[in-house]
Parts: structure tokens; sequence; C-alpha cells
């Protein structure tokens, strides 16, 4: 086994262009960490053998790729047009109506049966994520008559966002629940929910998962301007967190985005919660074999940032080079990570806020572990675990070293590959002597040179299936 250059974690979504065997494994093979599937799109019946593919080429690489499932949500469409691409010029009167007959070419229709009780003269109507923009003039019956603001091509199924305005939609809908249930059904355990407002939002979905009596991974997507206001509630409930910069960059003002980007950043890594960035990361590389350098740049400001994983959407799911995609993200990613090494700044900056918290057991020794790592040559952290959660301790101090996970639960080690740092072993059986255990799977994997230093951090309750605990801290050098 050969651990990647890169410690942030790379997640990529499976679509048309990336769906096959040879492409699931050149996707690992490059640095994919997690496989996202999209449920806004496909049949249930091809994202069952999207599952299967991947889970096939993960146990005969031996590696832990854990599948996110991206609930659809309450998302507003662009219905069918009766011709497309329809283009829409600036200053042109066009009708969007919710009604479910045929109106005529004239007529935009829209997937959202309220859209005249959520709108009103003056209103912004924004489509495709902010590139085409109207404003609504008149509401009458189910029409609303609107003027384009901001003009281009309209194809169908283009997502609608109503910035301001009250949508009266539940974030969690029927169809997110039958996919839920596809999904446990499939063995899955790992969730995104989309367009949440509350950490009610995210209960529901626990609770509906506990019913079932499955035990789910859940990340709260931020992408409307509730959740943001709503930040610190849904930290405290969620298992993660994603900035969803597309909706969010149309729900609230774009410019207010990096900011916003920042801020949820530092609030996840203070309480030891994953981070994804997703959005346009990478956008250019849908059709071209380079990024531009702004998204280079951008990429590397959300690891410096803090960020734990990095998205790619479109640039895997339908663009012309997936595989390329990932390499540059790879390499973006291993470039910021060698240069945040040496500058320590995130690290002063944690400890500075970590000093206005009221620290626990594990907080301590997650401190003295980074203390260590920066006055020693320490080959790796290994980390017996039943939950993750010393691992996300120490991973929040963004180590120049890997953080070795060990656990025999199967959730656990899908949980860790989310996070910076940490990769994952699954350890199958009980375990009576968790320090030899690692030392033995070190070894399996030739991952270390006799003589290497490192430390070993575990709980008495290590491999009980009892969270937290931690309380114990070795210094061993591997013979």
């Amino acid at each position: 086994m050969i651990l990647s250059d890169h410690k942030t974690k790379i997640v990529c979504t499976i679509g048309p262009s990336s769906s096959s065997e040879e492409m699931i494994r050149g996707l690992i093979l490059r640095g994919m960490n997690v496989a996202r599937l999209n449920f806004s799109h496909g049949e249930l019946s091809d994202h069952r053998e999207i599952i299967y593919r991947i889970r096939k080429i993960s146990r005969e690489m031996d590696k832990i790729v854990p599948i996110l499932v991206d609930l659809p949500g309450p998302k507003i469409r662009i219905g069918t047009l009766s011709k497309e691409p329809l283009l829409l010029q600036q200053g042109e009167i066009v009708i969007l109506t919710s009604s479910a007959e045929f109106m005529g070419d004239s007529f935009i229709p829209v997937d959202f049966p309220k859209l005249t009780e959520s709108v009103s003269p003056g209103s912004l109507i924004y489509i495709n994520d902010g590139f085409l923009q109207l404003e609504c003039l008149e509401v009458s019956g189910q029409n609303v008559k609107c003027k384009v603001i901001v003009g281009g091509e309209l194809t169908s199924h283009k997502g609608v966002n109503l910035p301001g305005s009250d949508v009266f939609l539940e974030p969690v809908t029927e169809n997110d629940l039958k996919v839920i249930d596809f999904s446990l059904e499939e063995g899955l355990d790992c969730f995104s929910i989309s367009f949440i407002e509350s950490a009610d939002d995210i209960k529901k979905i626990r609770e509906y998962a506990e019913s079932k009596e499955k035990k789910v991974f859940l990340v709260a997507k931020i992408e409307r301007e509730k959740a943001v206001k709503n930040i610190d509630s849904i930290l405290l409930e969620a298992d993660a967190i994603m900035i969803a910069r597309g909706d969010l960059g149309v729900e609230i003002p774009i410019e207010d985005v990096p900011i916003v980007q920042k801020k949820i950043i530092h609030k996840a890594n203070l309480l030891s919660i994953p981070v994804i960035t997703a959005t346009q990361m990478l956008e250019s590389m849908t059709s071209n074999i380079r990024p531009t350098r702004a998204e280079a740049t951008d990429v590397a400001n959300a690891i410096i940032d803090g960020t734990d994983a990095v998205m790619l959407s479109a640039e895997t799911a339908v663009g012309k080079y997936p595989l390329a995609t990932v390499e540059m993200m790879a390499k973006i990613a291993t470039k910021t990570e060698k240069w945040r090494g040496t500058s320590k700044t995130g690290i002063s900056q944690m400890k500075k806020a970590m000093a206005k918290m009221q620290l626990q057991i594990d907080d301590i020794i997650s401190l003295q572990i980074n203390e260590a790592l920066q006055q020693l040559p320490i080959k790796y952290v290994l980390v017996p675990t039943a939950s993750g959660e010393t691992c996300r301790r120490v991973s929040r101090f963004r180590p120049d070293v890997w953080v070795i996970g060990f656990s025999r639960y199967p959730h656990t080690c899908n949980i860790m590959a989310f996070q910076y740092g940490v990769h994952p072993i699954f350890v199958k059986g009980q375990v009576t002597d968790w320090e030899q255990k690692a030392f033995e799977k070190l070894r399996q994997y030739a991952l270390y040179i006799p003589g290497e230093l490192v430390i070993i951090t575990q709980g008495q309750t290590a491999g009980h299936g009892i969270k937290g605990g931690t309380n114990l801290l070795k210094f061993i050098r591997l013979e």
C-alpha cells in the first residue's frame, strides 16, 4: 500500500463520464477518496449498478471508498420545454407558469405549484445558478409575468432560485425518503442533505434512519441563507458540512460567499467537524484539459482555509477529462499542503481559538500530539478507534504526517475517509491488543522502516463501540 501525497480528501461525482469500472479504478488511483452519487439524476436501477461497481473495484484495490448519497431535496426546476434551447433576450417579457397544462411556446413551465405564492412584483428570479436573471412584473393565477434582466440559453430542468422569498418547501421530501430507503437497503450510510435550513432538518433524517435501526453519517449542505444564519446549531447536529457554493451564491450576495466559506470552515475546524468545499472548483476542466489560474487558486485557498475535502461535480460526472481533473486536484492539494506545513499559521490560529474553549481530555491529547509532531520526527499517528472522533480531533491541526485510524466498524472507516489526513484501515474480528494489531497492519502493508518513531493514542474503550474515552498517549520506535 502506498499512501497518497495529498491529505486533503477528494470527493468525485460519478456520472456518465466516470461510471465504468475502468474509470472508477482510474479515479481511485489518481486520488478519489469518496464517490458521490447525485440522486437528482438517473434511475435507482442505474445507481444500483454503479454502487456495485464502486464496491467491486474498491475491494479489489483494498481501498475504503465510501459512497456519498446526495439527496435531491426540494429543488425548484424549470419543466420540460417544448423547444430547446430557448434563447432569452435581455428586456424580453416572458411568462413562467406552474400550470401542468401546455400553454404554448411563449410560456416557461416551472415544477413548483406554489410559484405564484412565493414571488411578487419586484422579486428577482434566478435560473441556472444565476446565469439567467428575471424580474417579476405581475402575478396572475398560475402565471408570473417577468422581464429578462440577464439573458442567455435556457434548457429544461435547470434550477430556479427565489432569494429572499418564502418558498414553502419542506427540506426533506417524500422522494428523499424513498432514496434513503433504497440506499439503506443497499448498505449505504453516508448522506448529504440538500437545502436544509435548520438543525431540525438533519434530525428528521437521523430519526428516520434510527427508526430503521440504521446508523448514518449526515452531511449538511449549506446552500440557503437560513442555513448560514443557523450554522451554529446545524454544526452541533451534523456529522459534516458541505459548502455548496452554487445555490449559496444565488441565495446570498455572491460577494459574501468567500467570507461565509472561511467563517464556516473555521467554526467547523474548532468543533472537529469535517468540511467539504464544493461547486465549480475546477469547472473549466469539464471541457478543457487544464484549469484556469483562478480555479487552481480557489482550490488552494479552500485548503489553506482548512477544508477537509474538495469536491468535483460536473468535472467528473459529465466532463471530458475526469481522470486528468482528479490528478490536477491532487497536485494542487499536495503543493498547497507543503506550503502550509512550512507556514504554521493555521496551527497558531487553532491554538489561540481553542484557548477560549472548554477543553476535554481528548482535546488535550490532540494538542500534545500536535506539539510532539513539531519537535520529533514522527512517522505516523496511530489511532485505534470505535467512532473516529479522536482522529477528527488530531486532524483539525492539519498535521504533516498521516493519522492512521484502525477500526473494526465499517461505518467508522467510512467516516474517517472524509477527514483530512486520516487513512482508515478496517480490522476484521475481535481485537484484544490494539497496539499489536496496529503494528501488524503496518507490517502487512509495508508502511514503515524499522527504527521509525510513531505515536499511538487510544482509550480503554477502544474497539468496544463506545464514543470517546481517549486517555493514552505513547511514543514507540518500530522494530
